[in-house]
Order: C-alpha cells, then sequence, then structure tokens
C-alpha cells in the first residue's frame, strides 16, 4: 500500500493537482455550462471520497489540489500543459505506486473528466436537441484515455552497486 509518504513534495504535488487540472479543462473545452460543469467536478471528487477508494487515492482526494492554470494560453496551449502535467503524473506513480494504485488513479481522473463532459448539453435550443458532450469535450477525453493507455514507466536497470548499466556494445 502506498501512502503520501512515498513521494517528494513536487511530485505529490503534480499527482495532486492532474485531477482538478483535467476537470478545468474539460470545463474549458466547451461553450455554456460552467456552473454546472464546475459543480460536476466538485461532485465527482465528493463522490470518489464516498466510494471507499483505496489509501492512496484517498490521500489524493484529501490534500488540496494546488492549481495554477497556465496563464494567457490559447486552448491548445492549455491543453498540452494539462495533459504534459497529467502524463507526468502518471509516471511518477507507475514508479512509485503498485499498478493497482494506479489503474485506480486513472479511473478516478477519467470519471472525473466524463462527469464534466456529461454535464451540460452541447448545442440544441432551449434544451431541446444537442448533444450530451461536444467535439471538442470527446477529443479531450479521447486524449487522456490515449496517456492512460501508453505504456507503464520502467525505473531504469541498475546492476548490484546501484550504478545505471552501460548499454552493450555495437560492433
Amino acid at each position: 500500500m502506498t501512502t503520501k509518504a512515498a513521494f517528494n513534495a513536487a511530485d505529490w504535488a503534480v499527482v495532486t493537482a492532474a485531477p482538478a487540472l483535467t476537470g478545468l479543462l474539460m470545463v474549458a473545452a466547451g461553450r455554456g455550462g460552467t456552473v454546472r460543469e464546475s459543480v460536476a467536478l466538485s461532485r465527482a471528487y465528493a463522490e470518489a471520497r464516498e466510494n471507499r477508494p483505496g489509501q492512496l487515492l484517498r490521500e489524493v482526494l484529501d490534500t488540496p489540489a494546488q492549481v495554477r492554470p497556465p496563464a494567457q494560453r490559447s486552448g491548445e496551449e492549455a491543453a498540452s500543459y494539462v495533459l504534459g502535467r497529467l502524463r507526468e503524473a502518471i509516471r511518477i506513480l507507475d514508479l512509485n505506486a503498485t499498478p493497482e494504485e494506479v489503474a485506480e488513479y486513472k479511473r478516478f481522473v477519467y470519471g472525473v473528466a466524463e462527469s464534466v463532459a456529461n454535464a451540460h448539453k452541447e448545442g440544441g435550443f432551449l434544451g431541446v436537441g444537442g448533444t450530451r458532450v461536444s467535439e471538442g469535450e470527446q477529443a479531450l477525453l479521447d486524449r487522456v484515455a490515449a496517456i492512460f493507455d501508453a505504456p507503464p514507466a520502467v525505473p531504469p536497470a541498475t546492476d548490484d552497486d546501484g550504478a545505471d548499466e552501460e548499454p552493450p556494445a555495437v560492433a
């Protein structure tokens, strides 16, 4: 069972901020519905707490996220920044947590993004018609899923004395 103590302060800040940043990116992905989507973000955190998460996710949920969204960036620049932070969080977890804990974290983050995307109908008129998830939101959900489908980070191989191994010489 991995705990907060397994991480340095900088890594823990990345791990705890990535879910909130991902949710905020989803809020910004569509037009309108900001209040509903913000409430959905908070509700996703509350529901995760109620679902009896494992020790690591419980500590993530109990730590206030230090979210500093990128200032004055375009939509794609902000998306690249947030998705880069999410990749970094997954890399950190792959190196420090169990595969089950990493999977639980990924399910939580994707659930947050999906809840926000589904919180407000896009398009339509006076509540008639429209779609539950906009094209932009679906594209972001796909990008998040692609990060989660990437192979896990592997720590560098070391020999008995702890030094990094040299690559084999090619003749």
